[in-house]
């Protein structure tokens, strides 16, 4: 999709029609839109401070707040981004692509880090680890679904794990037929599941 920087603009207006009703107040109606334009911006590093200077704020707080606890469904977001991807970059020919990403940490305390093979690395690290659903066509490419891998020690539950307090999901559905997985009942026409 090689647009001009008017239509790739109103396109994204487009798109954030879509999103804008999961948040209910206009603050964070109107921040997702301008992080959003910072997401495609040429910032080089795209984290909390970096996106709230280019935004035009003085803290990452207000990037954060939206981040963290404005009240929004990610998985309905991630649905709605899907379906415009497949709307406007959807091809017979297009592939879906699986990939992990290792991100390096220093602590223990991020949920599931440990020593563990981390292919950013080449090495085993402290690091989590990220799996990605990419789609890519003749028309572009783009990110699909994210989770984070969580190895077992981190799915146990109980004071013997010494974990934080917080309840941490099981791993990655293995069953391609669960709800809002590639291979259910509502997947798209050339839809592949690996496994």
């Amino acid at each position: 999709m090689h647009l001009p920087t008017h239509a790739w603009e109103q396109e994204l207006l487009s798109l954030h029609t879509r999103l804008a009703p999961l948040f209910h107040h206009p603050g964070p109606q109107q921040r997702s839109l301008a992080y959003l334009r910072g997401l495609l911006s040429d910032v080089e590093r795209k984290n909390g401070w970096q996106l709230a200077e280019w935004i035009g704020e003085r803290t990452p707080d207000g990037v954060q707040h939206l981040l963290e606890r404005a009240h929004w469904d990610v998985d309905i977001a991630r649905d709605i981004l899907r379906d415009y991807v497949t709307e406007h970059l959807g091809d017979e020919h297009g592939v879906l692509i699986v990939d992990e990403t290792g991100f390096i940490k220093k602590g223990t305390h991020s949920a599931g880090v440990q020593r563990q093979y981390s292919g950013t690395a080449g090495r085993v690290e402290n690091s989590q680890i990220g799996v990605f659903l990419c789609y890519a066509g003749q028309g572009g490419h783009a990110f699909i679904d994210r989770a984070l891998y969580l190895p077992r020690q981190w799915t146990m539950i109980g004071p013997a794990v010494k974990l934080p307090a917080f309840l941490t999901p099981s791993p990655l559905p293995l069953n391609p037929n669960s709800p809002g997985r590639c291979g259910n009942a509502h997947s798209r026409p050339g839809c592949l599941v690996a496994g």
